[in-house]
């Protein structure tokens, strides 16, 4: 795959604004954080039941507020994981439990009335609260762990994320020869590979020589479980993609597509980083 300066200038540039804005939207305040979640979790649901009915023709038909009505459920679980993150005196946790609550009744009216339907409406809302709830719920869940009031583990799982994803397209342009995997004929083993050790060798010494020496190991284990889940969320969203017979699941980010386009490996390494973290209980 030969290197295309204009391609990577379009993704660098909207890789670099995707960032800007999951930054100011994590650490300027508890709203920012809030909308911003509001907005990624609701694209996310929008563009898989969009997916689930061209893979699913017959789930094609449901109505578009029931497919959404899971959403709501999804969201109540991801704010329900924001653990101490209140707003002023709204406790999230309680408003997201009540959120939740009001999204599976929601979920329950809606299949009662797409009766024809209500196999493929419960399917498809338990695999959405799978991919995309669970996996933004874990990532916002990562929230809690700061170091001089910065979610460390979070910042270190987007760089790891964005350097994954840039270094193995420059290095699979240049260099790349031997195909990685059919779902997606573009990426080669030694992008991929290159990338990896790239990424992780990059954010380990940014992590140890300017951010915080005490954290070696994390900075390591975290950017090397996103290479390799990263690779994973995005080759099983590029498998969704091929079963729906679409290029992209959205249009809103130039060079990128949509919203899963751009989260998927962010996505599913959340959930692995959660698990690192908490079975592993590497921070307290």
């Amino acid at each position: 795959m030969a290197f295309n300066v204009a391609t990577f200038k379009t993704r660098a540039l909207t890789a670099v604004i995707f960032v800007l804005v999951m930054l100011a939207g994590l650490l300027i305040n508890n709203w920012t954080l809030l909308i911003l979640f509001v907005i990624v979790h609701f694209g996310c649901w929008y563009e898989f039941q969009k997916l689930a009915g061209e893979i699913d023709l017959q789930y094609k038909p449901v109505n578009s507020n029931a497919k959404m009505s899971g959403s709501l459920a999804g969201l109540g679980f991801m704010l329900w994981n924001t653990q101490l993150m209140d707003i002023g005196s709204l406790p999230m946790r309680r408003f997201g439990f009540w959120i939740m609550v009001l999204g599976i009744v929601y979920v329950a009216i809606s299949i009662l009335l797409e009766p024809e339907y209500k196999k493929g409406l419960l399917k498809y809302t338990l695999l959405g609260w799978l991919y995309v709830s669970l996996s933004w719920g874990c990532f916002i869940s990562l929230m809690i762990y700061n170091v001089d009031g910065y979610p460390i583990i979070i910042l270190t799982l987007i760089a790891s994320i964005w350097l994954n994803d840039t270094l193995a397209y420059i290095v699979g342009s240049f260099i790349g020869k031997t195909p990685f995997s059919k779902i997606s004929p573009k990426k080669t083993w030694e992008g991929t590979i290159g990338g990896a050790i790239l990424a992780v060798a990059l954010v380990s010494c940014i992590g140890y020589f300017v951010v915080n020496k005490s954290f070696l190991q994390m900075y390591i284990v975290v950017s090397a479980i996103a290479a390799v889940f990263g690779t994973l969320g995005d080759l099983l969203e590029s498998k969704i993609k091929r079963m729906a017979n679409v290029k992209d699941s959205g249009t809103i980010m130039p060079g990128h597509g949509g919203f899963l386009d751009r989260f998927d490996s962010l996505m599913v390494a959340s959930v692995a980083v959660a698990l690192y973290i908490y079975i592993g209980n590497h921070i307290k």
